[in-house]
C-alpha cells in the first residue's frame, strides 16, 4: 500500500502512527516521513518537538489502554513501533518491566490494529535476537537465540508480527537495527555519547574487556532513509539495517579522538557476562528489497555528533545521567526510546 495522495485508500487512511516518535530515532523518523509527504501521529511520553501541522502529538503511556485507543484511529494507515525499553543492562535488572513494555504493548497494539483494520505494522527490532554467534556474519536466516531479556522481548515481538501476518494477512515488517548514532544523543547513555561527554570533560571512559569486540555503527540519517524506503516499498518480513561495516570499540575511541582533537583517556574493566565478541551483519537483503544503501562515513558521522554536543551540552534538558561506563553490550539495540504517548499538535 503506497501513499498516493490521489488514491481513495490514501484519503481514508493517510496517517502513520510513530510510537516513540519524540525519542532520538523517532524524532528523525518523523522528520523523514513528513519530508516524504506523510502525515504523522506521534505517541510518546514526551510531546513531539515540532509545530508542523502535519504532525499530531499524543502524550501518554502505551501501557494505558486509553492511550492506545486514542492513537489507533480511523485515519491510521500503519504503525511504526519504535517505543521500547532498549537497554540490555536494564533489561537484566528489570526483566518483567521489559517484557511488559516490549512484548505486551506490541501485542496490544497489533490486536487493536487487527480489530480496527489498520493493515500495516513495522517493528523496530535488534540483532540481539540472535544472541552470540561469535565472529560469524549475522543474516536474517540466523536462528533466534537471545541471551538477554531485551533480546528475548524483541524476538517475541518479531514472532507476534509473524503470527499476525500469517493469521490475519497483515503487512508486517521487523527491521533489525545495529548501533545507531548521530545528532540528538545528548540524553542517551550509550557508548558514543559517553565518549563525547568524556571529550568535553576530560574524564576517562571505561571499556569492557580489551576493547577489540566489534560493532556495527550506523548513522541516524541512514536508518531514517532505510525505514522510509522500507515503508514506501511496502516491505514485509525481516531485514537488517546497519552500516554493513564493523569496527572495534577501540577504533570508535580513535575516531572520536580524531574528530574532537581530544585524547580521551580509557580505562579497561572486566566484561560482564553476555558481552558479544562481535556484531558483523549482512545488509544485502535490505539493499535488494528496498534499495537501502548507507552513505555516511564514520568520520563525518562522528563529526555530526560532536557538533551537536558542543552546541547543546549546556542545556540541562538534554542531559540524562551521564555515567562514564562504556557499554558495548548494547550492540544491535534500538535507541533508548521511551514508551508511547498521547496528544497535542
Amino acid at each position: 500500500m503506497n501513499f498516493d495522495p490521489g488514491s481513495a485508500q490514501s484519503s481514508a487512511r493517510s496517517t502513520v502512527l510513530v510510537t516513540g516518535g519524540a525519542g532520538f530515532v523517532g524524532r528523525a523518523v518523523v522528520r523523514g516521513f513528513v519530508a516524504a509527504g506523510l502525515r504523522v501521529t506521534v505517541a510518546d511520553l514526551d510531546p513531539a518537538r515540532t509545530d508542523d501541522p502535519r504532525v499530531t502529538s499524543v502524550v501518554g503511556d502505551l501501557l494505558d489502554p486509553a492511550v492506545r485507543d486514542a492513537v489507533i484511529t480511523d485515519d491510521v494507515a500503519g504503525v511504526v513501533h519504535l517505543a521500547a525499553l532498549t537497554s540490555v543492562l536494564r533489561s537484566k535488572q528489570r526483566p518483567s518491566a521489559t517484557h511488559e513494555m516490549n512484548v505486551t504493548v506490541t501485542a496490544e497494539l497489533l490486536e487493536l490494529c487487527r480489530q480496527r483494520g489498520v493493515p500495516r505494522f513495522m517493528l523496530a527490532s535488534t540483532n540481539a535476537v540472535t544472541g552470540d554467534v561469535g565472529t560469524d556474519v549475522i543474516t536474517e536466516r540466523v536462528p533466534l537465540r537471545p541471551l538477554t531479556p531485551y533480546g528475548a522481548s524483541k524476538a517475541a515481538g518479531e514472532m507476534l508480527l509473524a503470527g499476525y501476518a500469517g493469521g490475519y494477512d497483515m503487512a508486517c515488517a521487523s527491521l533489525r537495527f545495529t548501533n545507531i548514532y548521530g545528532p540528538g544523543m545528548l540524553a542517551k547513555d550509550s557508548f558514543i555519547p559517553r565518549l563525547m561527554r568524556a571529550a568535553l570533560s576530560g574524564a576517562a571512559v571505561q571499556i569492557y574487556g580489551d576493547g577489540k569486540q566489534r560493532r556495527d555503527l550506523v548513522h541516524i540519517n541512514d536508518i531514517v532513509a532505510g525505514i522510509t524506503q522500507a515503508w514506501q516499498h511496502d516491505f514485509v518480513g525481516t531485514a537488517i539495517l546497519g552500516s554493513g561495516e564493523s569496527i572495534s570499540v577501540l577504533e570508535m575511541v580513535d575516531a572520536v579522538r580524531e574528530v574532537t582533537g581530544v585524547m580521551v583517556p580509557v580505562e579497561h574493566v572486566p566484561a560482564p557476562t553476555g558481552e558479544m565478541p562481535a556484531v558483523i551483519v549482512d545488509i544485502g537483503k535490505a539493499r535488494a528489497a528496498f534499495g537501502y544503501r548507507p552513505t555516511m562515513s564514520l568520520h563525518d558521522g562522528m563529526a555530526t555528533v560532536w557538533d551537536d554536543f558542543r552546541a547543546n551540552v549546556d542545556n540541562p534538558d538534554n542531559v540524562d545521567n551521564p555515567d562514564n561506563t562504556a557499554n558495548a553490550d548494547t550492540a544491535g539495540s534500538v535507541n533508548q526510546v521511551r514508551h508511547q504517548h498521547s496528544g497535542k499538535r
